[in-house]
């Protein structure tokens, strides 16, 4: 129904006004007696064998939702019930923004894809910390974080540790994000030296803790092999948890779109089909470079359970949605849960 009804009629509006919409929707819809418990009975598939546990974590199912769709912690007992196995929240920075200037979200509709030049427009961490401390579902959480657009480089980590103090006691993982091409200069914090330095301190500051949080690093998945060398080093030097792949891409290759009409819209990170070789190629990589050193969370253009499985298949200890799930519907989750248990 959702593709047939829904979203031929949500994709004749702007991307982010419709974004914003649902999520009223939503909002308002929880407050009708009954309708969280159709939603759940509609959407969520429960079974033993979808119970994953990955970095001491215990997942209800591997099916999480990407950060990006809600940034501010605003939705996650509304998004529980449409079957996530975990959510992710964010990009949250230290003080709130306004991100880039609209329009800044764009769908590619022969490619299933969107472009994105958002600039981590979110409400500050304050609010995520406020938001999540009130919150009523117990499903996990991660917390996505950043740096504010006007903080320079070699000052980031006070951002990130900001963050990361803020979020400590409401989310169950950390993710740091040094690779969204949105924000100027970001991706230069992938280098070896600066990313090591950051995470070191983060994980400094993490095992003063009575009880750490796993830590995880976000990649994009325009970087060669070699950087995905560094990677496996950093994330061995520094003992973080983990590696989520990954992230938008520049790359602009292949498209069914017409040429023009993308350079039309311009710069950001795109997502969806287009990202799905490429982030599978970084998955299996990863984790047979590195012989299963760490878990990775594969994203990338994630739009049917064949391509979930592919993501499981080489090597993703958990997956997570975002574009597929605006094309597909909320309906993608628990086919996806099911087509993991009758493999």
């Amino acid at each position: 129904m959702y593709k047939i009804l829904i979203s031929p009629i949500l994709f004749l509006f702007d991307a982010e006004r419709i974004h914003y919409f649902v999520v009223e929707v939503l909002h308002v819809a929880f407050k009708i007696p009954f309708v969280p418990q159709l939603l759940r009975w509609l959407y969520t598939f429960e079974h033993p064998d979808l119970v994953t546990e990955v970095a001491g974590l215990r997942f209800r199912n591997p099916v999480g939702l990407a950060a990006g769709f809600d940034k501010n912690a605003e939705m996650v007992d509304q998004l529980e019930a449409l079957g996530f196995g975990y959510i992710e929240i964010g990009t949250v920075t230290p003080r709130p923004q306004p991100g880039n200037d609209k329009p800044r979200l764009f769908r590619l509709k022969k490619d299933k894809a969107l472009i994105n030049r958002m600039g981590f427009n979110n409400k500050g961490a304050a609010v995520a910390s406020a938001k999540l401390a009130t919150r009523k579902s117990r499903i996990m959480v991660g917390g996505n974080i950043g740096k504010n657009k006007d903080t320079p480089n070699e000052e980031a980590l006070k951002d990130y540790l900001i963050c990361f103090r803020e979020l400590f006691d409401v989310v169950d993982y950390f993710v740091v994000n040094v690779s969204s091409p949105n924000t100027p200069g970001l991706r230069d914090l992938q280098e070896k030296g600066p990313l090591t330095a950051l995470l070191k301190e983060l994980q400094t500051k993490n095992r003063e803790k009575f009880h750490p949080k796993p830590i995880f690093l976000k990649i994009a998945p325009d970087l060669t092999n070699s950087q995905l060398d560094d990677i496996i080093d950093i994330v061995k030097e520094t003992g973080i948890a983990g590696v989520i792949a990954t992230n938008t891409t520049i790359e602009r290759k292949n498209l069914r779109t017409d040429k023009s009409e993308v350079e039309k819209i311009g710069a950001g990170g795109l997502s969806g089909a287009p990202l799905t070789h490429r982030s599978t190629e970084v998955i299996r990589y990863l984790c047979d470079k590195s012989n299963h050193a760490f878990p990775v969370i594969g994203v990338g253009g994630i739009a049917s359970p064949g391509e979930a499985l592919e993501k499981t298949n080489a090597g993703a200890a958990l997956i997570q949605l975002y574009t597929g799930f605006i094309y597909e519907g909320p309906g993608l989750v628990k086919r996806i849960c099911k087509a993991m248990v009758r493999q």
